[in-house]
Parts: structure tokens; sequence; C-alpha cells
């Protein structure tokens, strides 16, 4: 009787159980709509749908620029969730297939940067509704606003650690423990905050709102561009995600649902979202005079303690939320891919911690010249990114991908390419992305920056299939597969003696139901 090989053994320098291929898949369609409700429920996003109704769009032609927008946006979640799902594997090592087993590390920091920088920033600026809940409560501590420690306040300092802290305690809890909170508290608490605000106002302007008329006068072809802007940049605001939508992919036990909880909360959600957050806007201009499209501006004018204090805490928790989903769960997979014999999940997510505060996001959040070149150069990088990774999966491979062979650092590999870098992928990439930057930040293309993704996108996209023909032509044609891919290599590490509990690693799957 011969003995059956013994299956490969991941490399040490590629893998850690955070890494590995889901152990568990517990996210079904209501969490993955919790999700997008923790993420479309920010100030931002709320704050740019009031704006452009402020600009002088109707207000239906707001909801259906955006409609539109996050309509793009759905079916590209659905496009990078198919591998997320399949694969079972987190982004960073997702990329691997594309950019080498080394090579991923490229565009993974890259994201990270993005987010370390963000997780900062929106830390500071839930810091600032502590600050206004904390006066609101003791006034007293006035005398402490006003001081100055390296760009903040004493109180500001307190306000960004405890906000600091918080996070902390949820986010190195884990992946599983982040789902159970987004469920239960940080996308509906705002809903019903954003919601009695659109009723207190609707009922105090007796109803006298319209939807369908400019509130500046706005010509027609001046609405058009508008709502083509607010199209582009709706999609751009989102490409973060779509770019490591796999980290949640990856939990799902089916197609349906991810699709599903795409669905409910993208265009169903994030529309009627913004319906309301018109709703509010157009409240502001009757009851108060004014135009107000920020949310904690709104509650300070109704000027009760106890508003105050509930919506300070409901955007406390939504800030919270966005962060999460965001600006954390990808660079603590990313730094965590850099070396992940050291690095898992949670100190990834604790290095990530850290440098928000190293990066003084106050700092960065005031000067427009570092928001413009900096991160708008860094958001260039992500319409090129996504490219390459939806076109090697779907277009190069057809769906097939050695999940194995993504955990090996033999020189022979799959995905080893040129000592671990694919070239294909920085010859698509580097043209790419500097055409990108270039329409983003060069003052003279100033009509077409908020398109610039779309440019960035269809250059590395077509670059990347130019180059890669013999590799597409290897794959083979056909429909791509639907089955979860199993992995020999979580069988085998999962057969070790004194294998860790929940250490990521199980028999090999079965397919995937409802595809």
């Amino acid at each position: 009787m011969t003995t059956p090989p013994k299956p490969p053994q991941p490399d040490p320098r590629l893998f850690n159980a955070d890494l590995a291929p889901a152990p568990e898949r517990k996210w079904g369609t209501y969490s993955i709509f919790a999700l997008w409700m923790s993420d479309t429920h920010a100030i931002s996003n709320y704050a740019f749908a009031a704006s452009l109704f402020v600009l002088g769009l109707p207000a239906w032609e707001v909801f259906l620029a955006l409609l539109t927008g996050i309509s793009i946006v759905y079916v590209l979640m659905n496009r990078m969730g198919h591998a997320g799902h399949r694969t079972g594997v987190p982004y960073p090592v997702l990329a691997r297939a594309s950019w080498g087993v080394y090579g991923a590390n490229i565009p993974a920091l890259l994201r990270a940067i993005m987010a370390v920088a963000w997780y900062g920033i929106q830390t500071w600026l839930a810091s600032t509704a502590v600050v206004l809940l904390t006066l609101q409560l003791a006034p007293g501590l006035d005398a402490y606003n006003h001081n100055s420690v390296l760009g903040l306040s004493t109180l500001g300092w307190i306000a960004f650690m405890v906000m600091w802290g918080l996070q902390a305690v949820l986010l190195t809890r884990g992946m599983e423990f982040i789902r159970k909170v987004q469920d239960f508290a940080t996308g509906p608490v705002v809903w019903l905050v954003v919601l009695a605000l659109a009723v207190y106002l609707v009922v105090k302007a007796g109803g006298d709102i319209s939807l369908t008329r400019s509130i500046t006068g706005l010509s027609g072809p001046a609405q058009l561009e508008q709502s083509l802007i607010a199209v582009s940049l709706t999609v751009a605001t989102f490409l973060t995600l779509v770019l490591n939508y796999a980290d949640f992919a990856r939990f799902t036990p089916d197609h349906r649902s991810y699709r599903r909880g795409n669905l409910i909360g993208l265009p169903v959600n994030f529309t009627a979202f913004a319906v309301v957050a018109v709703l509010v806007t157009a409240g502001t201009i009757s009851v108060f005079g004014e135009a107000i499209y920020d949310p904690v501006k709104v509650i300070q004018k109704i000027d009760n303690p106890v508003v105050t204090v509930i919506g300070a805490l409901a955007f406390i928790v939504a800030t919270i939320g966005i962060n999460v989903v965001a600006n954390f769960v990808s660079p603590a997979y990313d730094f965590a891919n850099l070396a992940p014999k050291y690095l898992d999940f949670k100190r990834g997510g604790m290095i990530t911690a850290v440098l928000a505060i190293v990066v003084m996001p106050w700092k960065l959040y005031s000067s427009a010249l570092v928001i413009q070149y900096f991160l708008g150069a860094l958001g260039a990088f992500l319409g090129p990114l996504v490219a390459i990774l939806l076109v090697d999966y779907y277009l190069v491979r057809s769906g097939r991908i050695d999940v194995d062979a993504l955990f090996s650092a033999d020189a022979e590999g799959a995905y080893f390419y040129r000592k671990g870098f694919n070239p294909k992928a920085v010859i698509a990439f580097l043209p790419a992305a500097a055409v990108s930057a270039v329409l983003a930040l060069v003052p003279v293309f100033d009509a077409v920056a908020p398109f610039s993704w779309i440019f960035g996108m269809a250059l590395s996209g077509a670059l990347y299939v130019l180059v890669s023909g013999r590799d597409r032509a290897a794959a083979g044609a056909g429909p791509i597969p639907e089955d979860i891919i199993p992995s020999q290599v979580r069988a085998a590490v999962g057969e070790e003696p004194g294998a860790p509990e929940g250490s990521g690693v199980i028999a090999a799957p079965v397919p995937a139901k409802g595809s």
C-alpha cells in the first residue's frame, strides 16, 4: 500500500493563521449589509450628498447621480467578492497571484499607507465630537481646550487618546468580534439619529420642502456636469474598499451572502441615506434660514443638551464604524503580509494604530497641500491597482487560482515569477498610475481630475492584458468557476498536532451553496 504524498507545507515567510484561507464563514447577508451601514453612515458621505443639493442639484438629481455611482460600486464589489469568497484569502494574499508572492507587498503597502493616514484623521475627527460632548456635560473643562501641545489642546489630546483606546480595544479582538459589534451597533444607531433629525426638521418646516427645484438656479448643462462628477466621485470614494473587499468576502458562506448584502447595503441603503441627508439639509433651510450640511452642526443648532449628547455619541460610534471597515482591517492584513512569521492581524492592527498617532493626523488634515498631493496621489493609484487584480482574476486566469501556491516561495512556484515579483504587474501599474496622478493633481487638468481613476483603471487593465497574453492563453477559456477553491496547505496544517484552536486551519471546504 503506497503512502499518499504529503501535501505541501506553507512557507513561514508567507503564511500565518490570519493570512490562511478563512477558517470560519459566518458573515451572512446581514453582516455584509451591516458592514456597509458602518461605512456609508459616515459624516463625510452625509456631507457629500447634502453638498450636492446645496450646490444646486435638485434632490431627485442628487439621488439619481448617487444611485448610478453606487450601482457601479456594487458591480465592482461583487466582482472582487467572487475572488475573495472562492479563495478565502485576504487582499494582500490574493494580490500575490498578479504581483508575485513578494511583489504583493507593493500594492498592500500603498493601501496601508493611505489607510493609516485616514485612520488617524477619522480618529481625530471623532475626538472633536468627544470634546463637544465633554464640554456639554462639564463646561468648566473649557479651560483645558485653549492651549496647544503639538497642535492639540490638553482636552483635545485626552479626547483623541480616549477614541484611540476605545478603537484599540475593539480592533484587537479579531474579525469575528468586529462582525458582532458592527451588526448591532455602528450601523443601526446612526440611522436612528438621522431619521429623527429628518422627522424633526420636516415637521418644523411644515412639510415645505421641495425635491424638484435647484436652490441656486443651477443651469441644465451645469447640473449635468455636476451629476457626472458626483457619479465619478462616488465610485472613487469606494475604490479603497473595492481593492480590499476580499478581506470581508472571504468570510461569507456562499455567493448569495455577499451579493445580497452588497445590494441592500449599497444601492438601497446608501441611496436611502442620501435621501435622508438631503431632507435634513432642505429642512435646515426652512427652519434655520441656511443650508447646513454638517449633521453635527445641525445638532448644535437645535440647542438641546439631550440632543447634543445623543447626537455626539451617535457620530462617535459612526466614526468608529467607518474606521474599522475602511481604515483598519486592510492595513492590519497588509502589515501582517510583510512578515507573517512575526506579525499577525492583531499586531498589524496595533502598528496601524500607533502610526496613526505618529503622523499627527490633525496636522495632515489641516494642510490642504498634504491632502491634495500626498493622499490625492495615493488615491490616484487605486484605479490601476483594482484593474490589475480584476483583470488578472477574470481575463488572465478565468478564476483559476492555485491557493496553495500563494503560500509557496519555491522558485518554480506558479506565483514566484522573477524573485517573487511579477514584472508584468509593474509594467501595467507604473504608467497608468503616473497618468492618473497627473490628471488628478496638475491644475491644467482640473476639468477631468474627478475622472482620473477611470483613465488609470482603463490604461492599467489594457496594459496588463497586453503583457499577459501568453499567460492568458495558457490558463484557457471557459466559464469562471463558482466553487470555493480547496487548499491542501490548509488541510495539512490542520492535521499537525498542537495546531492552536481557531488558528485559521480547517479541512478543505465544501463547494459554496447558492452559487
